[in-house]
């Protein structure tokens, strides 16, 4: 399979994971959703191995990590290296939805290229 279309609705009802990984036939890294309740007290953990990075869909959620307590609203990033211990939980009042990558092997140097070179003056203003 070369691409996959899905929503999170389609993933799963109610609040937890949404494994996103697997349904859409991602192989190069770990990914998953996580739909938050209103009062939702994270779970403190950490990975061996895998660093993960958290992007805040929809609402706010509170970030604790080493001793630090952090709020970020939508838009909002949080990277942890794997062994940093963390808790993502949402105190607040609305559901939240933060959308996890997970992985672990490093950078892959620039290697994107164009299919049209005739795109290649809007995409530099872009």
């Amino acid at each position: 399979m070369t691409h996959a279309f899905s929503t999170l609705d389609e993933l799963g009802d109610g609040p937890g994971f949404r494994k996103i990984r697997q349904p859409l036939g991602v192989t190069a890294f770990g990914v998953n959703a996580l739909v938050l309740p209103p009062g939702h007290e994270g779970f403190p953990h950490y990975h061996d191995t895998q660093d993960e990075l958290y992007f805040v869909h929809r609402g706010r959620v509170k970030v604790d990590v080493e001793g630090e307590s952090r709020e970020l609203g939508e838009g909002g990033l949080f990277h942890a290296e794997s062994t940093s211990h963390r808790s993502i939980s949402n105190p607040f009042e609305e559901e939240a939805i933060v959308f996890v990558v997970g992985g672990k092997g490093g950078y892959v140097e620039r290697d994107g290229h164009l299919v049209d070179s005739a795109d290649l003056a809007r995409r530099a203003s872009f």
